[in-house]
């Protein structure tokens, strides 16, 4: 079961905050499992009502909508990501150490929570661009001004090129970190790794991820 800490979240009424701890964790883990299975379009929140064994006036008392249940679920599974990305952040050395961090950290997440990462792959697709709008206040904040702050550090101590535009650069590393996150949680994804690296380096993830790092720092490093 995926436990989600709903705070500081604008898309659930006060009353889900005032019910048991065990229906709250009961509505989400139905909600992930139907959303993640089933895609956004597909999921009835009649038929995660049902699951969740509550009344459909019980979970629109809770929620608006069934868009406003997914949002809930999007936004705190991308700030759970963030707060990953953060303590990594605070626990390295230097650039160098926390890249290949950030790296790890993203198998690691998609292979702890695939649930969470096929819902946030289905909220990047152009069909639900009406909904990931709701969340452009909050949406993918935290990470590029991590990222951003993490490389304008590092030329500041010399580490990278000065040349290198911070912003461009954290735009970038965050499409590999992406990338290589949904290789574990997606099989679209998951044979297109194969196609590009081949299946009998993926028995090797160390190196994988080694070549990863080298490849971020190789248009990075000062040279």
């Amino acid at each position: 079961m995926v436990e989600i800490e709903i705070k500081n979240n604008k898309f659930h009424k006060d009353t889900f905050d005032k019910t048991t701890e065990e229906r709250r964790q009961k509505v989400l883990e139905v909600a992930i499992n139907e959303f993640a299975s089933n895609g956004y379009a597909a999921t009835s929140i009649n038929d995660i009502s049902r699951k969740a064994n509550i009344s459909i006036g019980a979970m629109y008392s809770y929620f608006a909508s069934k868009e406003d249940l997914f949002l809930s679920i999007v936004n705190n599974a991308y700030f759970l990501m963030d707060k990953i990305l953060k303590d990594v952040e605070e626990n390295s050395r230097d650039i160098f150490d926390c890249i290949e961090k950030m790296v790890v950290a993203s198998r690691k997440f998609a292979i702890e929570y695939p649930q969470l990462n096929r819902i946030y792959l289905d909220i990047t697709t152009q069909a639900l661009s009406h909904i990931s709008i709701r969340l452009s206040d909050k949406l993918e904040i935290i990470t590029p001004q991590l990222l951003n702050n993490l490389i304008k550090k590092a030329k500041d101590e010399g580490k990278v090129n000065v040349d290198i535009d911070e912003k461009v650069a954290a735009y970038c590393m965050d499409n590999i970190f992406t990338m290589y996150q949904f290789s574990f949680s997606s099989d679209y994804y998951k044979e297109r790794l194969k196609i590009y690296i081949g299946e009998d380096k993926l028995n090797d993830i160390a190196e994988v991820e080694k070549s990863i790092v080298n490849f971020i720092l190789a248009a990075m490093i000062k040279k």
